[in-house]
């Protein structure tokens, strides 16, 4: 098991992604502190885990990231319940406006901002201290290949997840005497329940099928397919855990290839 008896704190529990890195978290043997605004989004998640049988322990703790009392708020129940914090995993979003720049409401990109970065970063200022004391950690930034291969309508979450890249280079410089790890995983396209949902709204407005959008999309990415959410999940889990213990500052792309120019 990657993360056995490891504390493995995940932010962002929805349908998707934030709900598969906790369950392979746990799967992967590691004590799981659960965050999101939506109680019944972290109950889904834990009868997710208790499903399969697992019966690691399971903090869950309603937060808005990004407020920074709450934020702190976990960190200390975390710390209070478990006594350590081995690994942040940071999947919260706000995936802003949809529109080309120049129709954007930037109140919508100050809103992504809050919560992509500030959000992520409140909360990961609140955990270092505890990696700090304890001898070490290793923090994943979920971010997302929109910040090299520019898609239409994403600016405003794009230029999000650009600043938090940004941070992270200077974290993982500054931590990495205190052995804590700071890395990446750049998604794309997932396969999952928000990209399966979009491409039924667009079939519904008279738009291809689903199987047609999803072959669409497929046919760019060099290994043809939509990688799942789960495993997507399994290299978020990967960076989290001590097989990537020689890994700081990097930024692992997990998007099929879809990143490489062609």
């Amino acid at each position: 098991m990657l993360l056995k008896d490891k504390v493995v704190l995940v932010s962002g529990i929805g349908p998707g992604l934030g709900q598969e890195l906790a369950l392979e978290a746990a799967r992967q043997g590691a004590k799981v502190v659960m965050c999101a605004r939506t109680v019944s989004k972290l109950d889904d998640a834990e009868r997710l885990i208790r499903a399969e049988g697992l019966q690691n322990p399971v903090l869950k703790v309603p937060t808005d990231i990004a407020n920074q009392s709450q934020c702190k708020a976990l960190v200390e129940q975390t710390i209070a319940e478990f006594g350590r914090l081995d690994v942040l995993i940071n999947s919260a979003y706000n995936p802003g406006d949809f529109a080309p720049i120049e129709h954007a409401q930037l109140d919508g990109w100050r809103t992504a901002m809050d919560v992509n970065f500030f959000g992520t970063m409140g909360l990961t200022l609140e955990v270092i201290p505890h990696m700090k004391a304890q001898g070490g950690g290793a923090i994943v930034m979920i971010n997302t290949m929109v910040t090299r291969k520019p898609m239409p309508t994403q600016a405003g979450y794009g230029a999000s997840k650009a600043a938090l890249a940004s941070a992270t280079a200077h974290l993982a410089l500054e931590l990495g005497p205190y052995n804590i790890r700071v890395n990446s995983a750049y998604m794309g396209w997932m396969w999952g329940p928000s990209v399966e949902g979009y491409f039924q709204i667009m079939a519904d407005n008279g738009g291809p099928s689903v199987e047609e959008q999803k072959a669409a999309v497929a046919g760019n990415i060099p290994l043809r397919v939509i990688p799942d959410d789960a495993d997507c999940a399994k290299a978020a889990i990967f960076l989290g855990s001590d097989y990537s213990r020689a890994m700081t500052g990097a930024a692992l792309d997990v998007n099929g290839g879809d990143y490489i120019p062609h």
